[in-house]
């Protein structure tokens, strides 16, 4: 399951992604996954969920994303879900590219039993149509 958090920057995107894997997180039996372009907020986390700065891995495109979200997923077995806070950057993506990324993430998904929740600043009305329907949260 592919979920989307939606808004410009500064309407509270994080702060719903923090709330939600820090409430997931007591539930779930499996690990928890967050990514961000930096540690900033690390002390946010419950010390359950691993944190993984996204910028010290030199990931210049959205198919080494892809690759690197690939490698975490083999390396966990466990791994139930993972967060994505600022997508568009650590995707290293334009909104206008993300339905073939977000359609790759369904995908891997569904074959390995992993959730994702995207943080992405952009407004609701300005993703293309096959990603609409994931939005779960528009700020």
């Amino acid at each position: 399951m592919v979920q989307l958090i939606v808004g410009r920057e500064g309407k509270g995107k994080t702060k719903q992604l923090l709330d939600k894997v820090n409430t997931e997180v007591k539930t779930i039996a499996g690990n928890v996954v967050y990514l961000d372009k930096s540690t900033k907020h690390m002390f946010e986390l419950n010390n359950k969920i691993r944190l993984i700065n996204v910028a010290d891995y030199m990931i210049s495109n959205s198919d080494e994303f892809v690759g690197f979200i690939s490698g975490i997923i083999s390396q966990d077995h466990d791994l139930q879900q993972m967060y994505f806070d600022s997508f568009l950057k650590i995707a290293c993506l334009e909104v206008q590219n993300i339905g073939a990324v977000v359609d790759k993430l369904e995908a891997i998904s569904k074959n390995f039993n992993v959730d994702f929740i995207l943080s992405v600043s952009v407004d609701e009305n300005e993703l293309p149509e096959n990603v609409k329907s994931k939005v779960v949260v528009s700020l």
